[in-house]
């Protein structure tokens, strides 16, 4: 029988993934586009599946929690759907539902040893994510040498999600739920609209570091930009940032989705589950 709290981690865990691949973010996939070798129903798979694996965090611990997810991913769905989310989430989820996440996730993530990072790194290996180059130290070719905290704060200069390890989550925490109260609170009960205003915002504020790993710097630079300017010509109310938007998304899309902006998919997976977990949003 499951306790209250697995209930609970299940039921958000799998809420913020659904919600994040049911909104129609620009250059993403939702149930009105797919990649020619993704679709929404990988996501809905891959969230179900993520939802129990994480929800055992508690005896499995932050670091098998990812690679027990990434595992039963590749097993089942064979695609890398949500690498990005289930190291987002996990340290989130490990915290217990009584504390806050700001004040317990610095000790959860201090507390992840060598050994850890030797699991992580091989739950990245399973997935083979796109655009991942090699590094002078610590490359995820070799066995790491460092704690967690240590390997995250090398790859957080190109990796957001790397930076958030590295950063006890301070961007998720404090711009990511900041900006996900002002978008639930004037979308006006319209949760797809809250989410793709959050996806836009995070795009215009950090340039996606999975198109700035497969593309350049440049490019990532100029999706900011595009992002800054549909939220600048009153998005969505104006007919203009909607034709912004659609010329955005055609752009993000082309040559085979070669600009996915996978990376901002992720952080607002990482900002629906805090912000349920905070009581922020229900």
């Amino acid at each position: 029988m499951q306790s209250d709290r697995t209930t609970t981690l299940i039921q958000q865990i799998e809420i913020a993934c659904l919600w994040e691949a049911e909104a129609p973010k620009a250059g993403n996939v939702h149930p009105g586009a797919s990649f020619d070798d993704l679709s929404h129903d990988d996501f809905v798979r891959s969230a179900r599946i993520t939802a129990f694996m994480l929800s055992r965090i508690d005896t499995r611990g932050v670091s098998q929690s990812i690679l027990d997810a990434v595992r039963a991913v590749q097993l089942q769905v064979g695609k890398n759907t949500n690498l990005g989310i289930v190291l987002l989430l996990a340290p989130l989820a490990a915290v217990k539902n009584q504390h806050s996440l700001c004040e317990e996730l610095p000790a959860i993530l201090d507390a992840l040893n060598i050994e850890d990072s030797q699991r992580i790194y091989e739950a990245i290996n399973l997935a083979h994510p796109g655009g991942m180059s090699h590094v002078d130290d610590q490359d995820l070719s070799t066995a790491p040498s460092q704690n967690v905290k240590q390997v995250m704060e090398l790859a957080g200069q190109h990796d957001m999600i790397a930076r958030q390890y590295a950063s006890n989550f301070q961007d998720v925490l404090g711009f990511g739920l900041e900006r996900l109260a002002h978008w639930w609170s004037v979308s006006d009960g319209n949760r797809n609209q809250a989410i793709v205003g959050l996806h836009l915002d995070w795009m215009a504020h950090y340039p996606d570091t999975l198109i700035q790993r497969k593309c350049g710097q440049e490019v990532a630079e100029e999706s900011a930009s595009r992002a800054a300017e549909i939220l600048k010509s009153d998005w969505p109310n104006s007919q203009q940032s909607q034709e912004k938007f659609a010329e955005f998304d055609t752009w993000l899309r082309a040559e085979g989705n070669k600009r996915n902006p996978g990376t901002s998919a992720d952080l607002v997976a990482a900002c629906l589950f805090a912000g349920l977990r905070e009581g922020i949003i229900s």
